[in-house]
């Protein structure tokens, strides 16, 4: 008698420690639950559905058998882990504050060492899919491995029969041949860092027929590769909107995502504070700019057209060729209030390599009263012929009504192959210091009236023998173009005299584009060297 009364009590014992470390409510009845349990695999703690739906631990408890079944005494809604609260859809501190430990029970196999409590079983139950999916991933974080849905079954009626979901690592990897003896010509094919080394870890729920219930099918929990800190998995990598913005704005001013991580690292104070890594922020930036590669210049167009609508007197034109964007120009407010004051001398210069597309950027470039270069309009051409030149000086000409009174640029297509064309006589000519000297004096002087230039330039193609070069004589007769002396009645024309101008407006402007920019990130680039104009003058 003695000693059964001493095993009772070992047993109740037993029990009350099982309670303690499970944190399990049992039925109040002492013998029921011991001989429930004499025999039986593990108590588990569970919670059962009030008839309003919410779900409450209740004093019940629920068994699992030893070939792996689950009795239940109530209607089971979540098998609860510890003291988690995931059962409302939150995360348990418990989750957050446990260790995973690796333990290498064999050549390449692995096993996560948790406490019992956090690994599920088969039988398992839960209220639903989702919660049942995120359970598992809950459970990945505190082992230290990534997950990923996989493949499913329906039935006929569309719900969900089973559900998978495997080890981020697990599936065949695909072997890619990479000719490295490969001709330039080829295009290679990127090559992928693959995770992929056929894991066979993995859980499948399966639906519970008559109910909205999901329980654990099958779970294999061995691991052929180490597992990984919490901080390196995916989940805990993940970029907030917070990164993501200043990722993006960073790159509006040509600072690129291994440089906005860099920068990042620093203002938080150290790189342990930065939970993304540098191919986070670069994979970022990829996926960004794939989703409005396709749809780049219709987005530009929309957005401008936007402005249009809604900022105050801001106009944008546009020209398209076979449905293709060929022309665009634009000029916000203060653009056109610049040149309503300082329209007397404009210069423009095309400008490469500040988009994917090869579109020419043509800023025009006036002077303000501080003598600082100021934007009064942009555009962009996709290419520099006579056709789209003239549509963007009618597109000007329409957004500002009052022609400039002096325009400087470059020389036409056809000048410039007369020069190349004359190289030999030019490079000869331009080694005699003496003429150099006679004819750069000639030309840059401000204060020569029209007629005397005329005539020393005669004396001097005389002298040297150069009446009859083709290059000197069409300069001479586009001299009302280009000579200083003839634009001594226009007010501050001796400010600008060349288009060193718009050459160091291209420069300025190419300090915040480059030439892989789509157009959508372009005109951020635009946007922010604006106001960076502006806030300087």
């Amino acid at each position: 008698m003695a000693q059964e009364l001493e095993e009772k009590e070992k047993e109740r014992a037993y029990v009350a420690q099982v309670k303690r470390d499970h944190q399990v409510w049992l039925s109040g009845d002492e013998d029921e639950d011991i001989n429930n349990f004499k025999g039986k695999g593990k108590i588990c703690m569970m919670a059962t559905a009030d008839e309003d739906g919410s779900t409450k631990l209740k004093k019940n408890y629920c068994y699992m058998e030893k070939d792996g079944t689950l009795s239940i005494v109530e209607q089971i809604i979540w098998f609860i882990m510890s003291n988690s609260s995931v059962i409302d859809g939150e995360s348990s501190s418990s989750v957050d504050d446990a260790q995973y430990c690796g333990n290498v029970i064999g050549d390449h196999v692995y096993k996560p060492d948790l406490p019992v409590q956090f690994i599920p079983f088969k039988g398992l139950i839960f209220k639903s899919l989702e919660l049942a999916i995120k359970m598992y991933y809950e459970y990945a974080e505190i082992s230290g491995f990534d997950v990923r849905l996989s493949t499913q079954s329906r039935f006929d009626n569309k719900i969900i029969k089973k559900k998978q979901v495997i080890c981020n690592r697990g599936g065949k990897q695909i072997k890619k041949s990479c000719d490295t003896l490969g001709t330039s010509g080829v295009r290679r094919k990127r090559n992928s860092n693959s995770r992929v080394i056929g894991c066979q870890e993995k859980i499948i729920f399966e639906y519970m027929y008559g109910t909205s219930y999901y329980k654990v099918f099958q779970f294999d929990e061995l691991q052929n590769h180490p597992l990984e800190k919490r901080m390196d998995l995916k989940k805990a990598r993940q970029i907030s909107y917070s990164e993501k913005d200043f990722i993006v704005r960073a790159s509006t001013s040509k600072i690129g995502p291994t440089m906005a991580h860099k920068l990042r690292a620093s203002l938080r104070g150290g790189y342990e504070f930065v939970k993304p890594k540098v191919v986070d922020y670069k994979n970022l930036m990829r996926d960004i700019n794939r989703v409005i590669c396709y749809k780049d210049a219709e987005m530009i167009v929309n957005t401008m057209n936007d402005r249009r609508a809604h900022y105050t007197n801001y106009s944008f034109e546009f020209n398209c060729q076979y449905d293709i964007l060929d022309s665009t120009f634009w000029a916000d407010e203060m653009e056109k209030a610049y040149y309503a004051e300082f329209s007397d001398v404009i210069s423009f210069d095309a400008t490469f390599r500040t988009n994917k597309y090869r579109m020419v950027f043509v800023p025009f470039t006036a002077i303000d009263h501080h003598k600082k270069s100021i934007t009064v309009g942009a555009g962009l051409l996709s290419n520099e012929s006579i056709e789209s030149y003239s549509w963007l000086l009618k597109a000007f000409h329409k957004t500002h009504v009052k022609v400039p009174t002096l325009v400087l640029t470059d020389q036409d297509v056809a000048i410039k192959q007369a020069i190349e064309n004359m190289n030999i006589i030019l490079d000869d000519l331009f080694t005699n210091t003496d003429f150099r000297k006679r004819f750069t004096k000639l030309v840059w002087d401000i204060n020569m009236k029209p007629d005397v230039f005329e005539v020393k330039w005669g004396l001097l193609m005389k002298e040297f023998n150069l009446e009859d070069t083709r290059w000197f004589k069409e300069m001479f007769t586009k001299r009302d173009s280009w000579i200083l002396g003839y634009f001594n009645d226009i007010p501050m024309c001796g400010l600008m005299k060349t288009t060193s101008r718009s050459e160091s407006m291209n420069s300025f402007f190419n300090t915040y584009s480059e030439s892989g920019n789509l157009l959508l990130n372009f005109m951020m680039n635009y946007d922010t060297a604006i106001q960076k104009q502006r806030n300087t003058q």
